[in-house]
């Protein structure tokens, strides 16, 4: 099985090293090419207005000046010498749940793997940004394998992508997997972090607090996190809410 791999994190995230620690249990066929920078936040966009930078790292090792969108497109239209069969989008270092798979990086790696008709995965791992300690890579690396196969297996729908985040724990704390809707993350968290340069100049960060989310809907990702369970939520490429449309065809027929 021929894998891609891209992130969001760039070429020298420790979560990229992961993700290619998982996709060695699943195949020797490996290439990576992932963006020169952090791309963090840049959701499913294009770099139309700039040329793609590409830089070889080493052996099937690409760095891209670009999105994760345009890496995906560039491994698999480009450098790869036929379409590869899966892609390994991550592994992101802190979650993307809720509303975060739309402004996720790494889930737009894995939502144009799905795009190019490519089974796809977004992996990320929950990590407390108020913490000096790393990530817990090895939870990830650890359960990741096996989730992929048995997914696999059961044979994914296309348009759909697979979207898996591994909880703030040691592997060996992990309580389960939870076949999670998307949550809600309370809107209270997203803030706006002013401040003033050395002139006296304001500039603005966007900031979003962290950490558990008390009252996290039950069946969520959120709440399965919450629970130290591993969320296992597909996403379907189409949009379109079909009950709000057949009442709009009711209003407008």
């Amino acid at each position: 099985m021929r894998i891609l791999i891209t992130n969001d994190d760039g070429i020298h995230a420790p979560g990229l090293s992961a993700c290619e620690e998982i996709a060695r249990e699943l195949s020797d066929d490996i290439w990576i090419v992932a963006p020169e920078s952090d791309q963090s936040g840049v959701s499913h966009s294009l770099s139309l207005n700039d040329p793609l930078r590409l830089r070889e790292v080493g052996e099937r090792h690409f760095a891209v000046k670009g999105t994760p969108t345009d890496c995906v497109i560039m491994g698999a239209r480009h450098i790869m010498p036929t379409v590869p069969e899966l892609v390994l989008s991550g592994v992101n270092r802190g979650r993307n749940c809720a509303e975060d798979v739309t402004y996720s990086g790494t889930v737009a790696g894995a939502m144009e793997g799905t795009v190019l008709g490519i089974p796809s995965f977004a992996l990320s791992q929950a990590y407390q940004f108020t913490t000096k300690r790393s990530p817990h890579w090895a939870t990830a690396i650890k359960h990741a394998p096996n989730l992929i196969r048995r997914v696999l297996k059961a044979g994914m729908p296309r348009d759909v992508l697979v979207n898996i985040n591994f909880p703030d724990c040691p592997p060996e704390e992990v309580a389960g997997v939870s076949i999670a809707t998307q949550g809600k993350r309370d809107q209270e968290l997203l803030r706006i972090d002013a401040r003033h340069d050395g002139r006296g100049n304001p500039y603005y960060w966007i900031a979003f607090g962290r950490g558990g989310i008390a009252g996290a809907h039950a069946g969520s990702d959120l709440a399965a996190l919450n629970e130290k369970r591993i969320a296992v939520t597909p996403l379907r490429l189409d949009l379109t809410d079909e009950p709000f449309m057949t009442r709009l065809a009711d209003v407008f027929g």
